[in-house]
């Protein structure tokens, strides 16, 4: 008998997704602790089969002018074969979006893209989404293999810079404090300044970062030289895997080549961890070069990572009439962002 219930236990959803292979920190409790501290309504749901949970999702519901919806990022995870146990999910996945009235429920499932994965949206009812939700195709890094290793397979442009920065007596920390998270607001308005994009809020940022350190699950790496902060990383350690979830520099950081030494900090750490990949999280195709984020691309791909292309955002649509409103903004926004 299959069933689903609110997941109200967060030792046991987090024993739970941990112990999954695809684990992400899109789908741990303390991610949706931080939209609860938001003031966000969400949902945790846990799949009961023979009351055993084999799978969870959790999503937040978001407001829009052009409509209520529920995002699903990263999830469900569930066994995608076991066609009962989808089928349950997505009916509770409407009722959940009916309840909230949602014009849609747009869900990225943490599953690699495949002609196999497209069919089954497909067959659930789902349409491939205008916009993309959450990181739709990462750089990867085997965290089983050594630094050396590693950095064997790096690109040459990688390791110059890094023999480079080795060389500049470059201080580099991480901690959880306040203080470093301050920091990293005040440098992502220059950098946004700088790159032209919306800085997020200091508000978003540090409530999110408070959220994974109530748990151990944050740092907040820092390069600096001569007292001067120079880059930071905003790194979430959960389950197997390691997140650069967010990355920040001057412009004296970039001349330098500050990053590559925040990133092998990182990964010394993630091992010590035990975790067994590094994610650089989003990149873009090669072929992108309008594309706003292509240079950030071909940085992380001079790490030599695995490229990793995931199911992209299906919409579950409740409210046809009103979901086109949505279809025609999204598709006018993704051009003038050049995402």
């Amino acid at each position: 008998m299959i069933k689903l219930i609110d997941g109200e236990n967060r030792s046991e959803w987090d024993g739970f997704v941990t112990n999954l292979p695809e684990a992400n920190f899109l789908q741990s409790w303390d991610f949706y602790e931080f939209h609860k501290n938001r003031g966000k309504k969400i949902v945790r749901r846990e799949v009961l089969k023979d009351d055993k949970i084999v799978g969870v999702y959790a999503g937040v519901v978001e407001t829009a002018r052009r409509g209520t919806y529920l995002a699903i990022a990263g999830g469900p995870l569930i066994d995608w074969s076991d066609k009962k146990v989808v089928k349950a999910v997505f009916d509770d996945i409407r009722q959940l979006g009916a309840r909230y009235e949602c014009v849609f429920v747009r869900v990225r499932p943490q599953l690699p893209l495949s002609e196999k994965s497209l069919k089954l949206m497909e067959d659930f009812g789902l349409k491939k989404a205008p916009m993309y939700l959450s990181v739709e195709y990462a750089g990867v890094l085997d965290l089983k293999k050594s630094e050396a290793e590693i950095l064997a397979g790096a690109s040459q442009g990688f390791r110059r810079k890094l023999r480079k920065s080795e060389k500049l007596d470059i201080e580099v920390s991480a901690d959880d404090k306040d203080e470093s998270i301050k920091d990293f607001c005040e440098l992502e308005k220059k950098h946004a300044e700088r790159q032209r994009y919306v800085a997020f809020s200091e508000s978003f940022l540090t409530k999110q970062f408070e959220a994974f350190r109530e748990n151990n699950e944050v740092l907040i790496y820092t390069a600096k030289k001569d007292g001067e902060i120079l880059a930071q990383n905003f790194i979430i350690f959960y389950g197997p895997e390691a997140s650069y979830h967010y990355g920040v520099s001057s412009d004296l950081g970039t001349k330098y080549s500050a990053a590559p030494l925040l990133h092998l900090k990182a990964m010394e750490e993630a091992r010590k961890r035990g975790c067994s990949r590094y994610n650089l999280w989003g990149i873009v195709g090669t072929d992108e070069k309008s594309h706003r984020f292509y240079g950030v691309s071909e940085f992380k791909r001079s790490f030599g990572c695995e490229e990793l292309k995931y199911t992209p955002a299906h919409d579950l649509i409740l409210k046809p009439y009103k979901y086109q409103l949505t279809k025609i903004i999204e598709s006018v926004r993704k051009k003038i962002r050049h995402v």
